[in-house]
C-alpha cells in the first residue's frame, strides 16, 4: 500500500446524499484494507452518516453541496472530513431540542475517542469549514459477531 492514499467526493446536499456518502466510505475502506462488517468499519460508517447528515440538515441552504475526503497516512492514521460551505462551526444544540436530535457530535467524538481519535473544526479558504476526525488506522479489525 502507498504512503499515503486520498479520496473525494462531492454530493449535493441533499437528504438521499448521506447514504452515497457512507457508500462512498464503505467501499473506500474495504479498498484499502478495512473489512465490511468490522467493528471499525461500522463505526465509521456510523460517523460519515453524522457528519453528511449535518452538512445537509445544518447548512440551511447556503452549502448546495458537500464533499466527504479520506485520507490514510502511512496505514498508521485515517483522517475522515465533510466539507460544506456554510461558515458557522457546528454547535451542541440546547438541552430541549437534543431531546429528538442533535446528538451527532456527542456521538461523533465518543466514536473517535474510543478509537483514540479526536474530532476538529478547520475553516477552508472559501468561507466554508471541514470537520474533520482522525483515528488510528486499525490493523487488525476482527468482524462483529452478535450474540444470539
Amino acid at each position: 500500500m502507498a504512503d499515503h492514499q486520498e479520496s473525494t467526493r462531492t454530493l449535493p446536499s441533499l437528504p438521499a446524499s448521506v447514504a452515497a456518502a457512507r457508500g462512498h466510505v464503505r467501499d473506500v475502506l474495504a479498498r484499502w484494507g478495512l473489512p465490511p462488517g468490522s467493528a471499525a468499519a461500522d463505526d465509521l460508517l456510523l460517523i460519515v452518516s453524522e457528519l453528511a447528515t449535518n452538512a445537509v440538515q445544518h447548512t440551511r441552504g447556503q452549502s448546495p453541496a458537500f464533499t466527504v475526503a479520506l485520507r490514510l497516512d502511512r496505514e498508521e492514521r485515517l483522517c475522515l472530513g465533510v466539507t460544506d460551505a456554510h461558515p458557522r462551526p457546528p454547535r451542541r444544540l440546547p438541552a430541549a431540542v437534543q431531546q429528538d436530535n442533535g446528538r451527532g457530535l456527542v456521538i461523533i467524538r465518543s466514536l473517535a475517542a474510543e478509537r483514540g481519535g479526536r474530532l476538529w473544526v478547520e475553516p477552508v479558504a472559501s468561507g466554508g469549514k471541514t470537520v474533520w476526525v482522525t483515528v488510528p488506522w486499525p490493523t487488525a479489525a476482527p468482524c462483529r459477531v452478535d450474540a444470539t
